[in-house]
């Protein structure tokens, strides 16, 4: 591989149909997910940031306000709607929507990008989100599969990389279960006058991509 050529700009660089034909699974089957309770059908499709249709923006941005604005209040920066929106159209996002066949509003989504983070090349997940009825069902996993697949498909990347509240109990869970730990840039607590330590309100979580 030509050493000028970086790959994380490569991937960011290609237009979505090159970015599904190089970097997700061949066989076409991550396109769709069965309920294991309902059998009901369920697409999953690929979409950047600028080509999201605007209700489904509007509907990824409610199941981010509806699971976890109350976490964000709870920091020291609050929930900032006007904010997430405008970082929801990070220009190299790419969206994993999943949608019923019997309903257009999107059910779930996660958000990824590859960038860099600390001079590593890294798959980063700014979202992961499933509206009530689809928690629990296993599409949580299919969705990280997914991810990690992507990740071992673009050269270079070592690892793929998130925030994640520490409140969120059932998100530390399930990233824990996943093969995620504690990243090592991933900030210390902060040291009060008293000498006592402050643990932050989130976490850094990562995970290598072995290859």
């Amino acid at each position: 591989m030509d050493k000028d050529i970086d790959p994380i700009e490569v991937a960011n660089d290609k237009p979505l149909d090159d970015f599904i034909k190089e970097y997700l699974p061949p066989n076409k089957t991550w396109t769709s997910w069965i309920h294991p309770t309902t059998s009901s059908s369920y697409s999953i499709t690929l979409q950047t940031a600028a080509s999201l249709p605007k209700p489904d923006f509007r509907a990824c941005f409610n199941l981010i306000s509806s699971t976890s604005s109350a976490d964000y209040k709870k920091s020291p920066d609050g929930w900032k709607p006007r904010t997430k929106q405008n970082e929801m159209k990070l220009l190299d996002l790419k969206y994993l929507v999943v949608k019923s066949e019997d309903e257009e509003e999107v059910q779930a989504f996660a958000s990824i990008m590859p960038t860099y983070e600390d001079d590593y090349p890294v798959l980063y997940i700014y979202e992961i989100h499933l509206c009530p009825a689809l928690q629990g069902t296993g599409l949580a996993h299919t969705l990280m599969n997914l991810i990690l697949d992507i990740a071992l498909r673009i050269p270079s990347t070592q690892k793929v990389m998130l925030t994640c509240f520490t409140c969120n109990e059932r998100a530390v869970r399930f990233y824990a279960k996943a093969g995620f730990a504690k990243d090592e840039f991933s900030p210390l607590p902060k040291v009060l006058r008293n000498g006592n330590k402050k643990e932050l309100d989130y976490v850094i979580l990562s995970k290598g991509v072995e290859r």
